[in-house]
């Protein structure tokens, strides 16, 4: 490996000042809808789907906080395990601890409950330094904004997936966030 590699490879990924400031306008997650939750659990469940267990992680505020919460009390309801919920603060120095407790259990799914800039910026670290995987990444309504993956980077989110508040799907393929109407669900 090159000098230049090298250095590269072990630069920080988080997002820069510049980044941060163009994307400020970013709205708070909102609640979280009973729809969404049900969407999201449908998600989960496909037949090729194959999850039993989930790691959860949340944002600090309020909305995340509760939509996590929600989605843990659903899944344990139907028989699945929740291996660990994992929040994070909205600015940190480098997400490093909290991407390590994400992907420690080696779930079979993770869900995300965030506010956008902080999930940014946190799936950078996951992407840099854990084998975390968005294409088995499932999240929220708040997390559906095409500013996201621009924000997180070139194929930082492909793969990732979410409900709507409507109970709709989402997904993001490069940098494109695509909405499938509920019929429209596949695996």
């Amino acid at each position: 490996m090159s000098i230049l590699k090298e250095r590269e490879a072990s630069r920080s990924p988080l997002v820069s000042a510049t980044e941060l400031a163009a994307h400020a306008d970013l709205p708070a997650p909102a609640a979280h809808t009973e729809a969404e939750l049900a969407a999201l659990i449908g998600l989960l469940t496909l037949p090729k789907a194959r999850i039993e267990t989930v790691t959860v992680g949340h944002s600090r505020d309020p909305a995340s906080r509760a939509a996590a919460e929600a989605l843990a009390a659903a899944w344990t309801a139907r028989g699945g395990t929740v291996l660990a919920t994992v929040s994070w603060p909205e600015a940190a120095a480098s997400w490093l601890r909290p991407a390590h407790r994400l992907t420690a259990e080696l779930p079979d799914a993770w869900v995300m409950a965030a506010a956008p800039i902080g999930f940014a910026q946190l799936a950078r670290r996951l992407r840099h330094s854990t084998d975390w995987d968005p294409a088995r990444t499932y999240a929220f309504a708040s997390l559906r904004d095409s500013r996201v993956p621009a924000l997180a980077g070139d194929d930082v989110l492909h793969g990732l997936r979410g409900a709507t508040p409507d109970g709709a799907t989402w997904d993001v393929r490069h940098r494109w966030v695509t909405t499938h109407l509920s019929a429209e669900v596949t695996s």
